[in-house]
């Protein structure tokens, strides 16, 4: 299945991700509870579990409440003693059931202004189970089960646009120190593929932080390269050992730690 960056996917392919990887987040997790998680400094297995399983059940409520414009306390009530991997199973099953209650565009309130819907969680559950799976097959030691190439290109188009992108602009406070000193620079993300896809962003003092589809205009300052499963690790940070995480760089290492000082920023 191809997809082309900005193009979110079918429905039904997200959440037959989330299923796919929810298996596989378990079947890692399970064996090895105590292991440290390496892309998440000081979580065990059984601390990633339990945030999953809070983030489930966290929106979980967001959908049942239907509140545009709010979301639930976090961390959701009731889930803070639960034995993790009894709540991660609990609050999976009241996720998937809640979503097939509902149809993609109803109601829901959601920290991204542009999108108040169903769909938008069903979307960010794919994405946020995917590179957690990966947490735990880092942390397992094991091999790290392929990313399809159309969940992960919409997972970094998700990550550029939906979370940094729009950070910058909402809460661009955040933003002032590690871009204060920006040139205005461009950078270009290509996902190598059979059906890849290329983003360009420009990043400025003010702060910006702009993205668009497409190769840029002339060379850019930076330019990262690679499979789709293998920039979305880079760029989410969690890179492991395997060739098949590794991510070909070219540009100033200054204007590379700006890139990564923002995305780092937005997905705190």
């Amino acid at each position: 299945m191809s997809h082309d960056a900005g193009t979110p996917l079918p429905f039904a392919r997200y959440l037959d991700c989330l299923a796919a990887d929810f298996e596989r987040l378990g079947a890692a997790a399970a064996p090895a509870p105590k292991a440290q998680v390496p892309s998440c400094p000081g979580w065990t297995v059984t601390d990633l579990v339990h945030h999953v399983g809070q983030v489930y059940a966290h929106k979980t409520q967001a959908i049942l409440a239907a509140a545009p414009g709010t979301e639930p306390e976090w961390p959701p009530k009731g889930t803070a003693d639960e034995e993790p991997f009894a709540l991660l199973d609990r609050a999976y099953a009241e996720l998937r059931a809640a979503i097939d209650a509902h149809a993609p565009e109803d109601p829901s309130g959601t920290w991204y202004a542009p999108d108040q819907t169903v769909g938008f969680w069903i979307r960010r559950m794919a994405q946020e189970t995917v590179i957690h799976r990966i947490d735990a097959e880092l942390a397992a030691g094991g091999p790290v089960s392929p990313v399809p190439d159309d969940l992960a290109i919409d997972g970094i188009d998700e990550l550029l646009n939906v979370f940094t992108a729009y950070a910058v602009t909402e809460w661009s406070d955040y933003f002032r120190e590690p871009l204060a000193a920006s040139p205005g620079r461009t950078y270009e993300v290509r996902a190598e593929a059979e059906k890849g896809a290329t983003w360009r962003i420009r990043t400025g003092a003010d702060p910006v932080f702009t993205v668009e589809a497409g190769p840029a205009a002339g060379s850019a300052d930076v330019v990262l390269s690679g499979t789709p499963a293998a920039l979305l690790r880079d760029l989410w940070n969690r890179v492991g050992t395997d060739e098949t995480s590794q991510v070909r760089v070219t540009g100033a290492q200054e204007a590379v730690e700006e890139l990564r000082a923002c995305l780092r920023i937005s997905t705190q």
